[in-house]
């Protein structure tokens, strides 16, 4: 190959890859601007979802609020309908008091004067209608007794400042003052219950009241107990009293309830009557020669005993025996087991052994 040849040939793979640089650099840009492209329509994809989601949740929040609303309102009707009430008289009544203030004292002090006609009242109001919703069960007649009291100032003075222009007036002025308030205390002020709720009222303050009774009868009948220190404390007997005319507490006795005296004063009687027969000497009997000797045996053994044939003594009976009795008795519903002096009756056993077989069945029954 000559020199033109081989320079030909060179020229033409110069050209060749000029023009396949020129179409990786055109593919290269057009990739580029499809990407540009794309990334622009993703861009505007997620501004237009940015945007409505922005205007679906101020949507949401629109109708959240006007539903949040609803309910207040639909809560709150009576409160819609009095207040616009309070709101006119004091449109009506502030000015007129300021104006009659500035004539009395003559200069800006009596501008004032609404806050001890108009204000005084209202405060009271919203603490009374406040306290009732915060604390129910709190007593709330002070406040009325001010809202009352205020609301007769409020009216005196507004009807002495409309007797200048006439009786009419004068009657308008002051019932233009209080009007607000008495609808306000009237319809939202005053509790509204069922009749079932009234009648359940009335039960607990008698209740209360008979509760509060009974416990002055017992503090008044009470006895002192003094320490070594001489500290004084209150000692009650408890139990089961009915008030008598006199406002005495008297022991009651409450059908299908057992009839016990006080455990403590029952146990105290028994061991002391127990203790001094216990102190005293038995009296002796001279032992005769001969001759029948009169028992005390039951009807089962009514024999003569001598000397020499003493009576049958009666078998001592243990813990165990009265144990088992006890719960013969129990099993057939013939004893009290709460009730030592009913145990002690029907066993024929001493108070202390009462006692204790009473304990163990409330133990028993306890556990």
């Amino acid at each position: 190959m000559n020199w033109a040849a081989e320079r030909r040939a060179n020229r033409a793979a110069e050209a060749e890859q000029d023009r396949l640089n020129a179409d990786a650099a055109s593919a290269r840009r057009i990739a580029e601007r499809n990407a540009l492209a794309e990334q622009a329509r993703a861009d505007a994809a997620l501004l237009t979802k940015q945007k409505r989601a922005e205007r679906e949740a101020k949507a949401a929040g629109r109708a959240a609020f006007w539903a949040r609303l609803r309910t207040w309102a639909t809560a709150h009707t009576v409160d819609l309908l009095i207040y616009p009430l309070a709101i006119a008289s004091a449109i009506m009544a502030i000015p007129s008091m300021a104006l009659f203030g500035w004539e009395v004292y003559g200069n800006a002090t009596g501008v004032v004067l609404p806050v001890l006609s108009e204000l005084g009242m209202w405060a009271f109001a919203v603490a009374t209608t406040a306290s009732r919703r915060a604390h129910p069960d709190r007593p709330v007649w002070a406040l009325q007794a001010g809202v009352w009291m205020f609301a007769l100032v409020a009216f005196g003075l507004n009807v002495l400042h409309g007797l200048s222009r006439g009786m009419s007036a004068a009657v308008v002025m002051g019932v233009a003052s209080i009007a607000g308030v008495l609808a306000h205390q009237l319809v939202t002020a005053a509790p509204r219950r069922a009749a079932a709720d009234r009648r359940a009222a009335r039960v607990d303050r008698r209740a209360a009241r008979k509760v509060a009774k009974v416990q002055r009868a017992a503090v008044r009948q009470a006895v002192a107990e003094i320490d070594a220190a001489g500290r004084a404390s209150l000692v009650y007997v408890p139990g089961r009293y009915c008030l008598s005319g006199r406002g005495r507490l008297v022991e009651a006795v409450v059908p299908g309830m057992p009839v016990e005296p006080p455990v403590e004063l029952a146990e105290v009687l028994s061991d002391e009557v127990s203790a001094w027969l216990a102190t005293q000497a038995r009296p002796s009997i001279p032992e005769a020669d001969t001759g029948p000797v009169a028992t005390l045996d039951h009807s089962g053994d009514q024999r003569k005993s001598t000397p020499t044939h003493p009576s049958p003594q009666r078998q001592k009976r243990t813990l165990a025996d009265l144990r088992r009795e006890f719960a013969d008795a129990v099993a057939t519903d013939s004893i009290d087991p709460k009730s030592a002096e009913s145990i002690r009756k029907t066993l024929r056993c001493s108070p202390a052994r009462a006692r204790q077989l009473r304990d163990e069945y409330r133990k028993g029954n306890a556990a």
